[in-house]
């Protein structure tokens, strides 16, 4: 024969489980119970019986029958107690042991079948015995006389027949209450089933030990971050990606966003405080765009790193602008070849040598100063890129008189990142996108002292409000319109980052030309002449 199969879905187990248990513990519980209550009915039928046997031994009239083996009055004095008491014998012997009292008269007589000594000897006794009635609770207790001498002993038994009458009254109440247990956890197993069956979606066990391998892989695998929160804000489940890109502790988990995160933008729009989608935030130097998604139990969280995709950007912009001054220095260039060609033509070669050697040496005349006063050539390339960009926009911008800054830079990577957008927000504010007016001056400068390196950068523009001094260095805000292909206001946050990283210090004021005067501070930028040397 085939056994049926254990069910698959979890609720279905849970019931049946519950079920199982619920019945066994019930039996359990009312077996356990019903053993003492039957040893109890017992002991109480055994005393009830020895107070009747101590009562009767109390009449006189019984015990001078006894002694003058007087089997009427004995026989008639005992059934009267016994009619009145209920019991189901009392036997009444002399000093042999010979009945004098039965309710079977043919009885009478006769040599009781049980032993009679303990109760002749003086002692009084208890005792589920079987005796010619059947299987009885007895006392035994001897029979004096008001001097004290025994006569014979009176034994009273109730029947077992009586005890189970009582123990199948209490059976039936016993067995109600169990039943009702037994109903009462069935719905409570049944309510718990049904909740476990939405929750679980109906799901099979094996399913779900399947689902949770899957869900493990498929979090750690995937290269954005997942941060999964509870109603109050804590961690309850964070991938690999997660931690790396939010720098997250190894024991994150259970601890709240404000635990593991400092206070800023990153935090607020991870707990909810800030709200939209693609928010980005910057962590540390990593541009990140973050995205949460409220659920009944919480929030889940992605992350997805821009950090590179923020760098290629920001290089297509500076390749744009590059290619609009290429294209309006083609456009000028062909403007001047038409007058080099004009002063030819009328003969005036004089004024065309002049003005050729005015036209190339201009351009060559900025690179140069650039060159010489700023000798690490990542910095110098940025600084040439944007005079002509700038120079483009209508924005002049030049080097401090007294700028210079060595061939030595540690990190040129992120002294580029620093005044790439230091220059960029200045000539935007230079600008009418920016805000500003047509044109303007902007002014770069640079100064080594030791390993510290000093840079300003300061415009023409029309400054920033004091009170908006530090609101410009959050991440997200912005007092410009955003392109479509990226956010904005991850500039000046991710500069103030940087330059904290390195220990360094970042200041907006107003400058000597009227507008905004940006001033960093980076210790331990530069290479000291002894390491250099080295």
């Amino acid at each position: 024969m085939k056994l049926p199969h254990w069910p698959r879905r979890v609720f279905a187990q849970l019931l049946l489980s519950q079920t199982v248990v619920t019945v066994g513990v019930t039996t359990v519980t009312a077996g356990l119970f019903l053993a003492p209550v039957s040893s109890e009915l017992d002991h109480d039928a055994m005393q009830r019986a020895l107070s009747i046997a101590q009562a009767t031994a109390t009449d006189e009239t019984i015990a001078r029958a006894a002694d003058t083996r007087d089997v009427v009055t004995a026989q008639r004095n005992a059934e009267q107690i016994r009619l009145a008491t209920g019991a189901s014998f009392v036997v009444v012997t002399d000093l042999d042991g010979i009945r004098l009292s039965h309710t079977d008269p043919d009885r009478i007589g006769q040599r009781v079948s049980t032993d009679p000594e303990p109760a002749l000897g003086g002692r009084s006794v208890t005792a589920i015995q079987q005796g010619t009635l059947g299987r009885t609770a007895r006392g035994k207790v001897p029979l004096r006389m008001a001097d004290g001498r025994i006569v014979g002993e009176v034994s009273v038994g109730i029947s077992d027949d009586s005890i189970r009458r009582r123990l199948l009254k209490m059976l039936t109440g016993i067995l109600l209450c169990a039943g009702a247990g037994l109903a009462a956890g069935t719905v409570a197993t049944l309510a718990l089933a049904r909740r476990l069956k939405r929750r679980t979606h109906n799901i099979a066990l094996a399913d779900i030990s399947a689902l949770l391998v899957e869900r493990e892989a498929m979090l750690h695998g995937i290269r954005e971050g997942m941060v999964a929160l509870d109603e109050r804000g804590r961690i309850r489940l964070a991938n690999d990606e997660a931690v790396r890109l939010l720098g997250l502790p190894g024991d994150c988990t259970g601890r709240p966003i404000a635990g593991v995160l400092p206070p800023g933008r990153l935090a607020d729009v991870l707990t909810g405080r800030i709200t939209g989608t693609d928010l980005p935030a910057v962590r540390d130097d990593r541009v990140l765009v973050v995205n949460r998604m409220a659920t009944t139990e919480g929030a889940v969280v992605t992350l997805r790193d821009r950090t590179e995709l923020e760098s290629l950007v920001r290089e297509l912009d500076t390749t744009r602008s590059l290619t609009e001054a290429l294209r309006a220095q083609d456009h000028e260039h062909a403007n001047r070849m038409h007058t080099l060609l004009g002063l030819l033509e009328l003969g005036r070669h004089e004024q065309a040598v002049a003005f050729i050697s005015e036209q190339s040496g201009s351009h060559a005349v900025v690179a140069a100063r650039i060159a010489e006063q700023v000798q690490d050539p990542h910095v110098a390339a940025l600084l040439a890129g944007k005079t002509a960009v700038a120079g483009e926009r209508g924005v002049r911008l030049v080097l401090a008189p007294g700028a210079h800054l060595p061939d030595t830079v540690v990190d040129a990577r992120a002294l580029v990142t620093v005044l790439g957008n230091l220059i960029d927000n200045a000539v935007d504010a230079l600008t009418p996108s920016g805000g500003g007016g047509v044109g303007g001056r902007l002014e770069v400068t640079l100064a080594a002292a030791g390993s510290t390196l000093l840079l300003q950068v300061t415009d023409s523009g029309p400054g920033v409000p004091e009170e908006l001094r530090e609101q410009v260095f959050e991440e997200g805000w912005t007092s410009k319109d955003a392109p479509a292909h990226r956010p904005r206001g991850l500039g000046l946050a991710m500069v103030r980052r940087l330059v904290e990283r390195t220990g360094g210090r970042i200041v907006l004021d107003t400058g000597p030309l009227g507008g905004a005067r940006f001033t960093v501070e980076l210790p331990e930028a530069l290479l000291t002449t002894q390491l250099v040397e080295a």
